[in-house]
């Protein structure tokens, strides 16, 4: 509650300094937060710049919110309609007893790597060694433990610690300045630290971990109120899916991932897209596996965590509407992935 409490207080002064806090409200228009910066976002980013929120008849306005407990005191404030976040947020939101829906998720599965300092080679090279992540028990502390779990290390036996950096693009700087020793972050990221000669220690897509991606989530309260207006920004996200997905359109999404990625080599934003679009869900449904993945750790540092039902966070209405309508094939159909 004390965090929840910090991010309320936070979330008061953005209001403050973030003029898209101060919009009139109008009728369609929606606010959707999101403290995620990798390339996961890019169907966010790509649904807002090729208009597909305005075509599905919504005014969406998307507003970087640093670090998840703020997304979330944010959401309960009413200063931003829904969250683009993954089921750490959900998962974390709900055991303070936010009554919160994922109803979403991109992918299904860990698709980042594990980079390290070009003197880091093997798994047992890390022991005593710090990465840096965005929060504990936030998304990238979470695909650390598990990129852990996964070669047998264990943080507390082996020494390792957890140094609180920022976003996954500041993470990368921190470790070519030497201020980490490794982190697990988004591909686009990795190729590029890669290409400056550090060394991948894990590719966490071929270990095939369980973890829900990023999603709508959305309170109950707003969802009752503003249904109608939820049903469009799940259509204008997932018709960017497949837009994302298409060939035809990886021009566009390149330029957009290099421009909100701040990378400026065309070739590791190619490599990291490739990688990208595998990970994706064709029709993107909530994890329940992965979000029984995420409990399992969150619960680690607050075992009330253990006691929720993760399968009633889980609302696929919209979705399921979509797919049975057959709205996600039509999709697919005008952005063709082959």
């Amino acid at each position: 509650m004390k965090s929840l409490l910090k991010a309320l207080i936070f979330s008061t002064l953005l209001h403050f300094v973030h003029p898209a806090l101060h919009a009139a409200a109008a009728p369609n228009r929606v606010n959707i937060g999101t403290a995620s910066l990798s390339s996961n976002t890019v169907s966010l980013w790509i649904a807002q710049e090729q208009g597909f929120f305005a075509k599905h008849g919504v005014e969406a306005q998307i507003i970087a919110i640093r670090g998840g407990p703020t997304l979330v005191a944010s959401l309960v404030a009413g200063e931003i309609h829904l969250a683009f976040t993954s089921g750490v947020s959900v998962l974390g939101a709900a055991v303070q007893g936010i009554d919160i829906k994922l109803l979403t998720s991109i992918s299904n599965r860990v698709s980042w790597k594990m980079v390290a300092s070009p003197t880091i080679k093997r798994p047992e090279d890390l022991k005593g060694k710090r990465f840096g992540i965005q929060s504990i028990v936030g998304s990238t502390w979470m695909y650390t433990m598990l990129g852990l779990e996964h070669m047998g290390l264990e943080p507390k036996r082996d020494h390792i610690t957890f140094v609180v950096i920022g976003d996954p693009v500041t993470i990368g700087h921190a470790l070519e300045a030497g201020r980490i020793d490794a982190a697990v972050l988004d591909p686009v990221l990795v190729r590029r630290l890669m290409r400056k000669g550090f060394a991948l220690v894990a590719d966490l897509a071929s270990a095939d971990i369980y973890f829900p991606g990023l999603g709508v989530g959305v309170t109950r309260v707003y969802l009752r109120q503003r249904a109608d207006r939820v049903e469009k920004i799940v259509a204008a996200l997932v018709e960017s899916l497949a837009f994302v997905a298409s060939p035809a359109n990886k021009a566009v999404v390149l330029k957009t991932l290099m421009k909100h990625l701040r990378i400026s080599d065309p070739a590791v934003a190619e490599e990291g897209y490739q990688e990208h679009i595998v990970s994706l869900n064709r029709k993107a449904y909530p994890s329940l596996e992965g979000l029984r993945n995420v409990q399992r750790l969150m619960a680690l540092q607050n075992p009330k965590v253990a006691t929720l039902k993760v399968e009633e966070l889980i609302d696929d209405r919209f979705i399921r509407k979509l797919d049975e309508s057959g709205f996600l094939d039509r999709a697919y159909k005008s952005y063709p992935a082959k």
